[in-house]
Order: structure tokens, then C-alpha cells, then sequence
């Protein structure tokens, strides 16, 4: 467990930092000169609560921050955390922003979500193996996950796969690359979640934090 003095907040880098970003001013806990080209490069902040500092991490690293104990809170999207699923993780607020889903996707021309449940083996591109073969067990239907990072819409049209398992907010992408929804797996928002260890060391400040986004959230 992280000994620093301060609570230590890990956030993802990119879409879900920009959509809290009112939500923390809400809570108290705006980071300092975020928008200074001198911190440009740089991954740890202060904030304007002396008791809670900000390290900035990539979004799936989130969670193995907060689950070994580098981070005492973090704020990460649901399926992240869902597809972790660790026990030292535990999420007491939703914080209803970054809001999209995780979906199957599919090349318009090939098949109809009909079709995909009468096959009993299936590949899927995804950052997310655990949940996409946990999806499909459901159906009998063996899924080899092949892990990519990006670029999942070119993988049906390039042969790498019949499917995809990814996020979708507005569709806009998959309509562009030919694909089309055909099943929604989960829906999907920012979580502010919790080491378990540090919420039994230090119970007060860690409460105190998620006092206040939830006040934040309920503000909204």
C-alpha cells in the first residue's frame, strides 16, 4: 500500500479526464496547472486539496494501480473495472459521465446478431478478452479473443476476425468502416472506485473523498 501522506486519485488520461473535469472542480479537487505547457509531459499533480494528489495513467492501467495499492481512489470506466473484476477494488459511486456501451459489431454485409448464435466458435477483436468470452459463453459459443489496442474497425474487413467487442457512443465510427451493432453487452460510465485496504486504514479522508463526489454528482 502507497504510505504517501496524501490520498493518491489515479485518472485515465484522455476521454473520461476531460468529461470529470467539472465534476472534480465540483469536489474540490481541480488539478493545478493542468493547462501549462511546463507540465506538459508531466504524470503526478497536485491539487487544490492539499490532502489529494492526481497521478495520470492509461485507462486499462488504471485498475492495477488502484488494486496493489499505488492509488487509494481512482476514477475509471465501468469496463475497465468490469473486465478486471478485482477483489481489492470496490466502487461506491457512479459518476454518470463518459457515458456509452460496450457492444458486438459486426461487417453489415456478412451476417444479422440472428446469425451470430449458431456458430460454436467465433473470433473477436477486443480490449476486452474476459468480457467478450464471458458474453459469448452464454451462448454456447466459444470465442478466441485476439487483444488489440486500436483500430478495431479494420480487423473484419482486413480477415482478422468476424466480430468485434468495443465501445460505442454514438456509432458513428462503425458506420464508417462498414460495421454495424448487433448486440449491446453492458452500458458503460465513469465509476469513482476504491482500494479496500486504504479505505480500512484510513477511513476518514478516503469517506470524506467519496462524500464528496457523490454530493458532486448529485449537484450535477
Amino acid at each position: 500500500m502507497n504510505t504517501n501522506d496524501k490520498l493518491v486519485l489515479a485518472i485515465p488520461k484522455g476521454r473520461i479526464l476531460n468529461a470529470i473535469t467539472p465534476l472534480m472542480l465540483r469536489a474540490g479537487v481541480e488539478l493545478k496547472d493542468r493547462l501549462s505547457e511546463k507540465y506538459a509531459r508531466q504524470l503526478q499533480f497536485a491539487t487544490t486539496d492539499p490532502n489529494v494528489e492526481i497521478v495520470l495513467v492509461s485507462s486499462f492501467d488504471v485498475v492495477t494501480f488502484l488494486a496493489f495499492g499505488a492509488a487509494h481512489l481512482a476514477i475509471a470506466g465501468s469496463d475497465v473495472l468490469m473486465e478486471f473484476n478485482h477483489p481489492e477494488v470496490y466502487t461506491p459511486v457512479n459518476l454518470d459521465v463518459s457515458i456509452c456501451h460496450l457492444a458486438v459489431a459486426a461487417p453489415a454485409k456478412q451476417c444479422s446478431k440472428k446469425d451470430s448464435y449458431r456458430s460454436s466458435y467465433m473470433r473477436v477483436a477486443t480490449k476486452y478478452p474476459n468480457l467478450a468470452r464471458n458474453y459469448f459463453a452464454q451462448y454456447g459459443i466459444q470465442a478466441e479473443c485476439i487483444k488489440l489496442n486500436g483500430a478495431l474497425e479494420m480487423a473484419p474487413n482486413l480477415g482478422l476476425c468476424c466480430r468485434i467487442v468495443d465501445l460505442v457512443q454514438t456509432g458513428s465510427t462503425l458506420k464508417a468502416n462498414g460495421l454495424v451493432e448487433i448486440a449491446k453487452i453492458a452500458d458503460v460510465s465513469a465509476r469513482l472506485a476504491v482500494n479496500r485496504t486504504a479505505l480500512k486504514i484510513r477511513p476518514r479522508l478516503v469517506s470524506e473523498l467519496i462524500e464528496r463526489f457523490r454530493g458532486a454528482v448529485s449537484a450535477t
